[in-house]
Formats: structure tokens, sequence, C-alpha cells
């Protein structure tokens, strides 16, 4: 098992365990030596996702910085692989879409049809790289400054490019999801990017998994009322999804292993 796989099990497992990381028990768990596990928690504690305790570690309730990429796929495949399935349900067949970075919009990515007509604009360089030998698809990179953990573009370049945008729909990813602190991620630039394509679309569509919903990040990006879709998974309980559908944008909950339902503009 690769330290980016570990480091999914032990978060996910830590979440299972009302937040708590036993260093002995994780190591039984996996098989790896307890002094591996305690380089693996001193490796997420400076990513600011856990901090160490005598034995262990513990969650902490708000990562104000992101993990690496290809650490977040590894983690709720399942229930991202579903978003992502509706989300790409719910997109027209031809059109001008604007991707976000992210773990979540790179799944999205992975799963639009061979044979889709769109145009994709996005300023995540794995996006822009998978989609790129799709012959039916045009693609086009946002310029910028590259960002190492995102793999993502921001900056003044990528600014002055979406200010010239007009596309169909925008579909953004999140590192918080709150009803009063609305929809935050980890760094001003960042920020900056998510609200410019906002600007940008006609329709506006957030998809983040349900462990996002409930926390906040650093940076507030835009108000839940800027958005006309949320599409998480349906570990977001009933009672929720009302307060953050009363908050301003649809809400579309989804189970993992389930097909997508029909496109929510039909309905």
């Amino acid at each position: 098992m690769y330290p980016a796989e570990r480091h999914a099990v032990i978060l996910t497992a830590a979440r299972d365990a009302s937040g708590r990381i036993s260093v002995a028990e994780t190591s039984e768990r996996l098989g790896v030596a307890r002094e591996t596990i305690r380089r693996d928690l001193a490796v997420l504690e400076r990513q600011g996702a856990v901090r160490r305790q005598r034995g262990g570690a513990t969650l902490v309730d708000r990562v104000p910085f992101e993990l690496p990429i290809q650490t977040r796929r590894t983690t709720e495949a399942d229930e991202r692989r579903a978003i992502a399935a509706q989300v790409v349900a719910d997109l027209p067949e031809e059109g001008v879409i604007l991707l976000d970075s992210g773990s979540m919009t790179l799944e999205i990515a992975m799963l639009l049809p061979a044979d889709s007509r769109l145009l994709v604009v996005t300023n995540s360089l794995p996006v822009a790289a998978l989609l790129a030998g799709r012959p039916q698809l045009t693609v086009l990179a946002l310029p910028g400054q590259v960002r190492a953990v995102t793999q993502a573009t921001v900056g003044g370049w990528a600014q002055r490019r979406l200010d010239e945008l007009h596309v169909d729909v925008a579909v953004l990813g999140a590192n918080g999801v709150h009803l009063t602190a609305g929809v935050t991620t980890t760094l001003p630039e960042e920020a900056e990017i998510k609200r410019g394509m906002l600007r940008a679309a006609r329709r506006r569509v957030l998809a983040v998994t349900a462990s996002k919903v409930g926390t906040r990040s650093f940076c507030h990006a835009a108000d839940l009322a800027e958005f006309d879709v949320l599409v998480t998974d349906d570990r977001v309980d009933a009672a929720t999804a009302e307060e953050l559908s009363a908050a301003g944008p649809a809400v579309r909950l989804v189970a993992a292993g389930m097909p997508p339902e029909p496109s929510i503009e039909s309905l």
C-alpha cells in the first residue's frame, strides 16, 4: 500500500471512530509497523488534517489547507463517483462548461462520455491533460500560476480570461460548505477563481461529498444562494438537506452504487 493510500485509509478510519486514531490499532489493521503509522500521522499533521497526541492523533475539525489531490482521490471514492455521475447526467449534450480544480471535478471529467461535444474550460491541469486526448471535446486551459498541491492555475492571468467568458454551466468543488459561512476554500487565490467562474456561468453547480457539509475552510468563496444546484451524497441527513435547500440551491442527494437520476432541468 502506497503512503497516499494509507493516509486515505487512516483518515476514513478516524472519521468512523469519532475522530480518534490509535497508532496500535491502525498498525494492526494495516499490517505495518507502528513507526510507519507515526510517520504517516506526522505527514497528516503537517497537512493540517490531524493533531498528534500520545498513542495516536485526532482529526482536526476544520482542515485549513487541502490534502494533495492524489490523497483526496482515494478518500470517499464511491461517494465521489456517484456525485460525479449525477453531475455528468445533468450536463447539456452541447455547450460550454467550466470545471473547477480538485478531485471531484477530475472524477467528473473521467466520466464525461467519449462522444461528448462539449467545450470544456478548466483551471485544472489534470483535467485538461485527461480530456485533451478526446477528439470530440474542445478543451481550453486557463493560464496562470500553477499551485503544486491542487495542480490548478490561479492568479491574475486566469482571472482576466474568466472575465471574458460566458458559459452555460460552471461546476465547482469546495473545501467546506456551511449554512452561515457559505462555500469556503483554502486560499484567497482559489476563492477568487471560484468567484470568477460563478460570474461567468448561467447555471452554477456545487459538487461536494457529505464530509464537506457543515465544515468551514479558510477563505469564503461564495454564498450558498449563488448556486443553482448542490449535489452531494446521502450521508447528509434530511434536516440538513432542507436547511441547505432553504439557503438557495436545489439539493440532490445521491447514493453510492446507484445510477444517476433524471436531469434536474427536466423536472
